[in-house]
Parts: structure tokens; sequence; C-alpha cells
């Protein structure tokens, strides 16, 4: 969370220079393509050259608002699962740029709570908040299944809410 609110208050990430702090990260990583062993595959060197470079401003706010509620929904505890996928899937694109850190320790944790997401959200919000909205196999209490969608037991019928 705190990574991604600095990078919201940069005008280098978020600000009237938007992109100029991800332009020089991406650089950076094109810089590592070379060589017998290099840190950043080709494929990846392709993506980070045509697709994000030039719409580096976007890209840039993408990733500090991200990381942003990111952080928020796992301190919060409410859709853990989906934050730390999201968590996951950008400590892995850090990763293929050649950026190491603590990526591979945040990205072991990130896929940790993806696959315990409904232990690790029962000690945040989603303990109330997933009853109250449902999950894909169960419909919550708020948006569930209309009584035409019942069969005559009274049952949900599961194949016209899933």
């Amino acid at each position: 969370m705190m990574a991604g609110w600095g990078k919201i208050n940069n005008p280098a990430w978020t600000g009237a220079k938007a992109g100029a702090a991800l332009t020089g990260f991406i650089n950076g990583a094109l810089a590592k393509t070379g060589g017998d062993h290099p840190d950043v595959q080709s494929w990846y060197a392709w993506f980070l050259q045509h697709m994000v470079l030039p719409n580096a401003p976007l890209w840039s706010r993408m990733v500090a608002w991200g990381e942003f509620l990111v952080g928020i929904a796992l301190i919060l505890g409410i859709f853990t699962g989906i934050a730390a996928f999201f968590g996951s899937f950008m400590n892995i694109n850090y990763l293929m740029a050649g950026a190491v850190s603590t990526n591979p320790i945040l990205f072991a944790i990130a896929t940790w709570l993806v696959l315990a997401w409904k232990v690790a959200g029962w000690w945040g919000l989603d303990r109330w908040i997933l009853p109250a909205l449902g999950t894909p196999w169960r419909p919550g209490y708020i948006f569930h299944a209309d009584d035409s969608e019942k069969d005559t037991a009274g049952e949900t019928n599961v194949a016209h809410t899933g």
C-alpha cells in the first residue's frame, strides 16, 4: 500500500510527468535483454517496448493505483483472493522485468493467499462481505437467486445461479 501511495503522490507516476519513472524502469529492464543469460526474455522485452513504453502514462497510473488498491484490500481483508491474485500478477511482471528485490517473497506470500483465500479472508472484511455479496458457487443474501430459479423442492438450482 505504501509503495502505491508514494507513486500516487509522485508526479513522475501519476502527475504531470506520468510515465517518466516507469519509462526509466522499463529502459533498465530492456538493458537486461542481452548476453548468454539475459535477465529479461526477448518476448517480454517486446511487450515492454511495443506495448508499455508507447503508453507509459497509462501503465504508470495503473501500477500506482494497482499497488495501492491491492495493499488496501489485503490490509482490510476484503476480496482477499482477488487482491492477492493481482498482487502476484504485478510481482511476476516485476520479476520478468529483471527486478528481484523482495518480489520473490511477496510473490510466494500472494500465491499462498490466493490458495488459502477462504481462510485468509476469515480474519478480515471478507468474513461479512462475501456472505452478503455471494460467490460463484453460493449466492449471497444481497444478490440472491430469484424465486423463478428455485425448483419444486425450494432449493436453488445451481445450474441457473452459477
